[in-house]
């Protein structure tokens, strides 16, 4: 838990809708990171909504950027944590879905080296 806060930290993340910034995470670590790991494991965490976020594209066209909140994004980074190792096992060599360092283009790139 300790662990995916840091990274967290280190990401720099924005607040969520609930207003709880890294600051005040910080601040109240211990009780909030204790409450948290405690939903986890009994199996009674929901994530809260997401906080909307339109971003400007080159072409002027916005998109709408979900922002999960402070604690959903440890939350979310202890997931990742303790799944990746065991899934990256089991995940295809020409799987590009949700992987770390994969992205859209490299899969049609490995499409075309499949149909050349």
């Amino acid at each position: 838990m300790l662990l995916a806060y840091v990274k967290v930290k280190s990401n720099g993340g924005a607040e969520g809708v609930d207003g709880v910034t890294l600051e005040m995470l910080t601040a109240n670590k211990q009780p909030l990171l204790y409450k948290l790991w405690n939903r986890l494991a009994s199996g009674s965490y929901f994530p809260q909504a997401v906080r909307g976020v339109e971003i400007p594209k080159p072409d002027g066209i916005k998109r709408l950027l979900g922002i999960p909140t402070v604690p959903e994004s440890v939350a979310q980074e202890v997931a990742r944590s303790v799944m990746e190792p065991t899934m990256k096992k089991v995940f295809h060599a020409n799987s590009y879905g949700y992987r770390l360092h994969r992205s859209a283009h490299d899969a049609v790139t490995q499409c075309q080296r499949n149909c050349a």
